[in-house]
């Protein structure tokens, strides 16, 4: 049967359907911002475009967190405005509006993060919505920014902290969480979709429900409080793989280790511990007992054999000694990290820690990353080789000609290791299935199907 040829009308409304361009930059935190801003355009008919060319306006999500970060946003805001002209500024950055209009003075807008309406508002002042029925649906989901397979739920916003070198409180504000009700009604939603990894963030995602004292929101009939424990718990309920990430040790996290043990949450913690030297950890304000938290690591794993910590952490922090370094690297041996991120201290606008004496000089800031590197290399690569032999389970995220590139519970996606699953490329993205390890180098697996007897 033939089908009918679009009207005459339709086509003309095609032709005037508003388009948006989208530049998302920074962490997961910024993603799901982006995901929401998105979402409400397509549910009132715009459509993303995929090149500067094709757009009425351009959205650039910035990032503010570091000079360097902060000047990556300012080169994407150029670009936008010299390949399309039509820009509109939101995210971190937007709160310095002065410093963004004197080198960009052509922008359209500039709106602070989180600030959805607004966003939205201005994208209207610039190109109205064009209403149209087909066009106006979208998956009761959102849309999303990441591969259909997993999600990031964003719990909160803001922080309560007041470390010396982040800048993040005087952005996004303090602590503001999101009732469990509503966190679990956008998980569900997820995956009834499809989604078959919920990746938790927020700024101090362990401190969630502080600002609301724990209160009660109903959730499918039930009261469920708005407390890490609970929620994480809830979550756990859903079937699918639950990933904690940017958790501070509070005592309370203690609480959900077996949960993990248990299997209802994935066995990883994702803890910015920054540093471990007393005394670089009191000039950046943070917590600062580090053999305590070595005996709590020790716990962990007494109770959840198989847990993963990833952390960060900062080197050439102003004040730091070689002496403070060293204990760091003796800390990183003796805490066993499965993944480790590292970043070289740079003066951020507005951060308390830019005052501090003592800084420390380029050339031994790159020094000393590199020796924390290698260390931690060492350290990956003897936890990684105790894998081989075993069965795990794995997600697969991408499959080409050669075969699959799969994670196990022990990495995120984009920041963490991989499991290669050569010759398998009849599997897909979101498949889930049992591998035995046979390889391992410093940070990935390698690893084959494991086939069950017929």
């Amino acid at each position: 049967m033939d089908t009918p040829a679009p009207s005459a009308s339709r086509k003309s409304a095609a032709k005037n359907i508003p388009k948006v361009g989208f530049v998302s930059l920074g962490c997961p935190k910024a993603l799901v911002d982006s995901e929401r801003i998105i979402t409400r355009l397509r549910a009132e008919g715009y459509e993303l475009s995929r090149d500067y060319e094709g757009a009425d306006v351009v959205v650039v999500n910035t990032c503010g967190f570091l000079d360097t970060a902060k000047q990556e946003s300012l080169d994407a805001i150029g670009e936008a405005l010299a390949e399309n002209g039509q820009v509109i500024v939101t995210g971190c950055l937007g709160v310095e509006e002065d410093r963004i209009r004197a080198e960009h003075p052509g922008v359209l807008a500039v709106t602070g993060p989180h600030q959805y309406e607004q966003v939205v508002s201005e994208i209207h002042n610039v190109v109205p919505p064009a209403h149209d029925p087909f066009l106006d649906l979208i998956p009761p989901e959102g849309i999303r920014l990441t591969p259909r397979h997993y999600a990031y739920l964003k719990i909160s916003e803001g922080c309560n902290n007041k470390c010396a070198f982040c800048i993040i409180p005087s952005m996004r504000g303090r602590l503001a969480s999101r009732p469990a009700g509503d966190v679990m009604r956008e998980a569900e939603r997820l995956v009834e979709a499809g989604v078959r990894e919920l990746l938790v963030i927020s700024q101090d995602t362990s401190a969630y429900g502080l600002d609301l004292k724990y209160e009660t929101s109903d959730w499918n009939g039930t009261s469920l409080k708005a407390r890490f424990f609970d929620l994480t718990k809830a979550l756990g309920s859903l079937g699918v793989w639950v990933r904690l990430h940017y958790v501070y040790p509070y005592p309370h996290v203690d609480e959900v280790i077996p949960l993990m043990a248990e299997g209802q949450v994935l066995p990883y913690l994702d803890i910015p511990f920054q540093h471990a030297a007393p005394n670089v950890l009191k000039a950046m304000r943070r917590p600062g007992a580090q053999e305590k938290t070595l005996a709590r690591i020790q716990q962990w794993r007494s109770i959840c054999p198989d847990l993963a910590i990833r952390s960060s952490f900062i080197v050439g922090f102003p004040g730091e000694t070689e002496e403070d370094f060293e204990f760091l690297l003796d800390w990183l041996r003796d805490a066993k990290l499965t993944r480790v991120g590292c970043f070289k201290y740079e003066d951020v606008e507005g951060a308390r820690s830019n005052a501090l004496e003592d800084h420390v000089p380029q050339e031994v800031k790159d020094e000393r990353f590199a020796r924390l590197m290698e260390t931690q290399k060492q350290v990956s690569a003897g936890l990684l080789s105790a894998r081989v032999g075993r069965e795990i389970d794995v997600l697969v995220d991408e499959v080409d000609e050669e075969g699959a590139i799969a994670r196990s519970s022990w990495d995120a996606p984009e920041i963490d290791g991989c499991v290669f699953i050569n010759g398998e490329s009849e599997l897909e993205p979101g498949d889930m299935l049992k591998v035995r390890i046979e390889h391992a180098d410093e940070y990935d697996l390698w690893g084959v199907p494991v086939r069950t007897q017929e």
